[in-house]
């Protein structure tokens, strides 16, 4: 007898998503998950996102294995943080983030960003009800991520180019990175940013402002 196990628990998280999806439809809500590996620049890159969200209201649900580091640094900026531990899992679930939701105020926001966990193989895997996914890589991580991680790159909507501010430094190709992307996802536009410096934190803020527009019309 084959039992799969695994197909059970993705049919299980994708209609815990599609409730998501239509709760936040009803208020008119973006939602966008934020994936990386661990040391990428997830918070800085929301904090940024924060410093330049203009009139969007936000808030941001931190996904971690331990800790409240993440969501007391957004909280500090007063943009509202709901800290999940998984206990030692590699990723966010649908059902997770739809207990997350149920203490937020949504008629009040228009934009909620997920730091998922630091992870490029699990969380591409699974739908949060999400409008948008988001991938960082960074410079200092090499440009050889689109070969060892396809299924990342080929599921999100955008892809942020972190750390630029190290290029000179690092054995990092841009050119090669933007064509194995281009290959792997044409349709996702690549921003470079440095969270450091404030380079390219216009284009992202104008990313998420264009993608939350969408939703809020």
């Amino acid at each position: 007898m084959k039992i799969e196990v695994r197909k059970n628990i993705l049919q299980t998280n994708a209609a815990a998503a599609a409730r998501n999806r239509e709760l936040l439809g009803q208020h008119d809500v973006c939602m966008v998950n934020l994936m990386a590996s661990p040391g990428a620049g997830k918070t800085s890159t929301i904090i940024r996102a924060i410093e330049n969200a203009g009139p969007l209201r936000l808030a941001v649900i931190e996904g971690d294995i331990a800790s409240e580091i993440d969501s007391l640094a957004i909280e500090a900026l007063d943009v509202t943080a709901l800290q999940i531990n998984t206990g030692g899992s590699c990723h966010l679930t649908a059902a997770m983030i739809s207990s997350a939701l149920g203490y937020l105020e949504l008629e009040e926001l228009d934009l909620i960003i997920i730091e998922n966990v630091g992870n490029l193989v699990c969380p591409a895997e699974f739908d949060l009800g999400e409008t948008a996914r988001v991938m960082i890589a960074s410079v200092a991580e090499g440009d050889d991520k689109p070969h060892k991680y396809p299924l990342m790159f080929r599921e999100v909507d955008a892809v942020l180019v972190n750390k630029i501010d190290l290029l000179p430094y690092c054995d990092f190709d841009l050119d090669e990175f933007r064509q194995l992307v281009g290959r792997l996802n044409p349709r996702a536009p690549i921003i470079e940013l440095s969270c450091k410096d404030g380079d390219g934190a216009g284009a992202w803020s104008r990313w998420l402002t264009d993608t939350a527009a969408k939703v809020t019309g």
